[in-house]
């Protein structure tokens, strides 16, 4: 089995996320397109309801196999990687088989009385089928990524986001003229067929690579499984304590959007278009950075394991500083330009500019969320996933303070859900920093974070003058385009200038591999 280092099992994964947002964000397109906002927020209101039985069944074991396949491999105990499949398996398949049940009994009184829509029952029951083969295909990525083998992960992105995007084009069309709820479905039904055939790619792969087999000693690792039941435990609960209150937060939030709007005067139909404005229009803009977040995340654990369980330190610092400055990087230019063409980008993509405001008053906050996921995953690394959840629930509590007590005032209205996301996200992230820096795992950068403003300071004053003086209505998006490259371009220059991006990061990256691999 090919093993890749840090930088470079980061680049594949980074690669394959920059292809799978992309086509993540067509998908969108297409579903905005065909749907309109009212489908769209249909959608969305069934996602966190999904997202939360996904996350009980997963246990929180990806990370943790991930980390104790690591361990094991260092010294070259097959013997152990067996058993933590098998036992990361029997857990998995059989919290899947009970939440999956759960979902599809208690969906009609979730879409009616929770949703307070009762159209969104059709997307939750198409949606159930997924829970099992997320179930599975978590246990295996987490063991490849144990193995720091990150290509296996990377295609199986880009196949199911080319499956999905084909299975939204012929469902939502098809279904669209039986009804809006229909063509949710049909949305749902695509997410179910692109995972199914990213798992099937997932396993061929694990079939071929791995050097042992697990059928023959099945029942005798589950039952000498009690052992390597309590090590995975040991991360997976304090991981599954954070995930488990995103999830919450996530499933609670349009219950709690629809109510409080309910209470500021919108019919149910407007609260469903206006959240489906800010989270299928806005926060898919805002989220196209995380590609590379989410890349070096993967990578981090493995790697700040290997390094926490040989006392290097240095290396640990220098990985979350270097996490740190790439993950800023990958989000400053985007930022400039969510911030100074919110309105053209907005009509470019969905045909409307409705939700103009939201998207350029939440971009510069959503620059420490591009930070807060590799952080979230050093802590989880060094051991410390229990203060990172305490974190998350704090920042949940705030958040639905600030969500209730504002959006349920009509001149706030859904503004006041954009105010609550952003108040979240700084809270979340800056409590991660506090508990790295109380440990002394690292000291405030706040040299990087001076150099990175003035970075993006001069990069939104060169955009800021190009738009007041070079911007005309007649062709906005040629405009954009090239305003857009320009902008990037000078951005780039900046970064190396303030030291943000190094020569001798660009030189390990190894392209002669990648370029020329057969």
């Amino acid at each position: 089995m090919s093993k890749q280092t840090f930088l470079h099992g980061a680049l594949i994964l980074v690669a394959a996320g920059l292809v799978t947002r992309l086509l993540g964000f067509i998908n969108r397109i297409v579903v905005a397109r065909v749907m309109g906002a009212e489908g769209v927020g249909l959608y969305m209101m069934a996602l966190p309801t999904l997202i939360l039985a996904i996350t009980i069944t997963q246990f929180g074991l990806p990370v943790a196999i991930s980390k104790r396949v690591s361990e094991a491999e260092a010294t070259g105990n097959e013997k152990k990687i067996k058993s933590i499949l098998i036992v990361s398996l029997s857990i998995t398949g059989s919290l899947s088989i009970i939440f999956t049940g759960a979902l599809f009994i208690l969906a009609p009184v979730i879409a009616s009385y929770f949703l307070t829509d009762p159209r969104a029952l059709f997307p939750l029951l198409v949606v159930t089928p997924i829970i099992p083969i997320i179930a599975v295909a978590s246990v295996i990525r987490g063991y490849f990524q144990g193995r720091q083998n990150m290509k296996p992960q990377a295609l199986s992105q880009v196949i199911e986001q080319i499956v999905r995007i084909g299975g939204v084009l012929v469902l939502t069309k098809l279904l669209y003229p039986y009804g809006v709820e229909y063509a949710a479905a049909g949305a749902m039904a695509a997410v179910v067929l692109g995972e199914f055939v990213s798992l099937i790619y997932m396993l061929r792969q694990f079939n071929l690579q791995k050097s042992f087999k697990l059928r023959k000693t099945w029942k005798k690792h589950v039952g000498k499984g009690r052992q390597t039941f309590q090590e995975l435990m040991a991360i997976a609960l304090p991981t599954t304590g954070s995930r488990f209150i995103g999830s919450i937060t996530y499933f609670f939030e349009p219950i709690l959007v629809a109510q409080s709007l309910a209470i500021a005067g919108f019919a149910a139909a407007e609260s469903t278009k206006l959240y489906g404005e800010l989270t299928g229009y806005v926060l898919p803009l805002l989220f196209l950075p995380t590609f590379l977040t989410h890349a070096l995340s993967t990578a981090l654990v493995p790697s700040i394991s290997e390094a926490a369980a040989i006392g290097k330190k240095e290396t640990i610092q220098y990985r979350i500083m270097q996490s740190i400055r790439l993950s800023l990087a990958s989000g400053g230019v985007i930022t400039v330009v969510f911030m100074i063409f919110p309105a053209v980008i907005l009509m470019t993509v969905y045909g409307t500019s409705q939700a103009a405001f939201m998207l350029q008053f939440m971009a510069p906050f959503f620059l420490l969320h591009y930070i807060q996921t590799p952080l979230q995953a050093t802590l989880q690394a060094l051991d410390l996933a229990q203060p990172a959840m305490w974190n998350t629930l704090i920042g949940s509590i705030i958040k639905f303070i600030v969500l209730v007590s504002l959006s349920s005032r009509p001149e706030f209205g859904i503004h006041g859900v954009a105010i609550a996301m952003v108040v979240g996200v700084v809270v979340v992230t800056l409590l991660h920093l506090g508990v790295l820096i109380k440990y002394k795992v690292m000291t405030l950068p706040l040299g990087m974070f001076i150099r990175f403003a003035l970075v993006v300071g001069i990069t939104g004053y060169v955009g800021f003058t190009m738009k007041q003086h070079l911007l005309h209505e007649s062709k906005p998006l040629a405009q954009l385009l090239w305003m857009g490259i320009t902008l990037t371009l000078i951005y780039l220059i900046l970064l190396f200038w303030f030291k943000l991006l190094s020569k001798e990061e660009w030189r390990l990256i190894p392209w002669k591999k990648i370029l020329h691999k057969k």
